[in-house]
């Protein structure tokens, strides 16, 4: 059910965190993956070596997918040396925690640039070329528990996630006739790189009470959902949001006090 064997995948932003698992994990499966990335050059040199190991097949390539010539070019590699594009995920993304009062316009446009625009960018590219290709194909966004349970300082980010998730669903009404799957998968808190500087002790300390089994979500974990999305496992699954988040959005515990009672 979950073997992706001659797939061609192409995963944004696979050089470190949830990307790099998400690789890691099609690849095991037997798909040949391909990426453009913007940080992490030697954890990005890892990555394609352990893909490798696998027998498969990789392009990686350091780029920035807010710019569309970019991602087009890596498109236009993998559609060449490997015939086509059967699956896309867009995860690169970028992390701005600041006060929505003292964001500026450079902030918000900087921050939707890679975390809006640039799923734009893969979603059209993708479909268009499974279209053409007449024989479906798989698209994932990879979005946020933010969509559903904010959090303060990340109005952009939210902002972003929020629109990309009616993005999948808006896609998935009008790409399902072309066998076109297109689903979200929503992140709790997870330990990728990106979010190193923003999860202090206290944070931690404070996902660890709220969410459901316990502890921060580790990428692999993300990864497997996504491997699951991929698959003909999901092959009747379209428009989805997914949440991946140890019960933390379902969690309204405040620790009531045992045995009260009252009218």
């Amino acid at each position: 059910m979950f073997e992706l064997r001659g797939s061609r995948a192409v995963i944004t932003g696979a050089s470190q965190g949830i990307g790099q698992a998400a690789a890691l994990a099609l690849a095991r499966a037997g798909a040949d993956v391909a990426t453009i990335y913007k940080w992490g050059g030697d954890d990005a040199a890892a990555a394609e070596s352990a893909i490798r190991e696998t027998g498969r097949r990789t392009i990686f390539v350091e780029g920035d997918t807010g710019d569309r010539a970019q991602v087009d070019a890596l498109a236009d590699r993998v559609a060449r040396e490997w015939g086509g594009i059967d699956i896309w995920i867009n995860n690169a993304a970028r992390l701005l925690v600041k006060p929505f009062l003292e964001l500026t316009d450079d902030d918000w446009h900087g921050l939707l640039a890679a975390n809006l625009h640039g799923y734009f960018y893969g979603c059209s590219i993708a479909a268009r070329r499974m279209v053409e290709q007449g024989t479906g194909g798989c698209i994932v966004n990879v979005g946020s528990i933010v969509d559903v349970q904010p959090a303060a300082g990340l109005s952009a980010y939210t902002a972003a996630k929020g629109a990309v998730s009616g993005l999948t669903r808006a896609m998935a009404i009008e790409l399902g006739s072309h066998g076109i799957t297109v689903n979200t998968v929503a992140p709790g808190p997870t330990d990728p790189p990106l979010n190193a500087t923003a999860y202090t002790d206290e944070v931690r300390a404070n996902y660890n009470a709220r969410i459901s089994l316990g502890r921060i979500a580790q990428p692999e974990e993300v990864a497997d959902v996504i491997l699951f999305l991929c698959s003909t496992g999901a092959r009747y699954m379209t428009g989805e949001f997914v949440l991946v988040d140890g019960g933390m959005a379902i969690n309204g515990n405040v620790g009531h006090a045992a045995g009260a009672s009252g009218e």
